[in-house]
């Protein structure tokens, strides 16, 4: 559980109640979770009292498996890593009949699962604009759909957008569309669900590094940092502290938005 205590000293916030947030005994699944901010995001919501259940999609060398498990043992007993490429309906259907056999239920879903395959357009060739966008958005929708089926009344759907879509930086046709595709389906969602009281947003990071913020060349880098107004990049627990605000009942009367995590960069 985490806590926000109250610090005011004057006569207008002596009877303001402490300010808690409490996720025990929700259960919540981040796809993509082994590693960066899908590690970072399961373990802020495992520390305020969430069962985790870290997606890993099962590569031929079994390296997303060791981060996902090894993520799920940092975390305690209360996490789990399951497996399911979120480009196939079939193994997410089976991945959510997983958790509900474990969990008894499913209260937030965090859809973070995202690869790049940076290039112009003259050169990207179709596989790379098809993997992305099957990953990217097509998981979402996948999950999202999926997830529905079970998800409790008032629960929360989270997606992870990006900085790109807005931009549109150099070469990543193919990722800013997935991620432009992300806002739009959120909004989208919103209104679907809401008769359910279930919220459904996005978080926008600007450039983090992890290790897909990382293959930006140096150069890129340092003209970017130029351009947002905190001089720095941002930290997986910073994204991962916007997705907790969703996430929690601070944030029950939030739908259908996009906030924008980037350092004053964007939004």
């Amino acid at each position: 559980m985490l806590y926000w205590e109250n610090v005011c000293r004057n006569q207008y916030c002596e009877e303001l109640p402490v300010i808690a947030i409490d996720l025990a005994g929700k259960a919540a699944l981040v796809t993509g979770g082994g590693q960066g901010l899908g590690a970072a995001t399961a373990t802020a919501l495992a520390r305020a009292g969430a069962n985790a259940v870290i997606n890993f999609f099962d590569d031929p060398e079994g390296i997303n498996r060791k981060r996902a498990e090894q993520t799920a043992q940092a975390i305690g007993p209360r996490a789990v890593a399951l497996q399911a490429d979120v480009r196939n309906l079939r193994q997410v259907k089976t991945m959510i009949d997983q958790i509900m056999e474990r969990f008894g239920r499913l209260d937030i879903v965090v859809n973070n699962a995202g690869i790049v395959r940076d290039s112009t357009l003259k050169k990207l060739a179709p596989e790379d604009w098809q993997t992305v966008i099957d990953t990217n958005l097509t998981g979402v929708y996948n999950v999202s759909k999926a997830a529905a089926q079970v998800l409790a009344d008032g629960g929360r759907i989270i997606n992870l957008a990006s900085i790109s879509a807005v931009v549109g930086f150099f070469g990543q046709s193919n990722y800013a569309a997935s991620k432009a595709g992300v806002m739009g389906l959120t909004r989208v969602l919103s209104r679907e669900l809401a008769r359910r009281q279930i919220t459904v947003n996005a978080v926008a990071p600007g450039v983090v590094p992890t290790e897909m913020g990382k293959t930006i060349p140096e150069e890129v880098q340092a003209k970017m940092l130029e351009s947002i107004p905190l001089g720095r990049f941002g930290q997986p627990d910073e994204i991962a502290g916007a997705v907790l605000f969703l996430a929690s009942d601070l944030a029950r009367y939030v739908t259908g938005q996009t906030l924008h995590v980037n350092g004053g960069w964007w939004g």
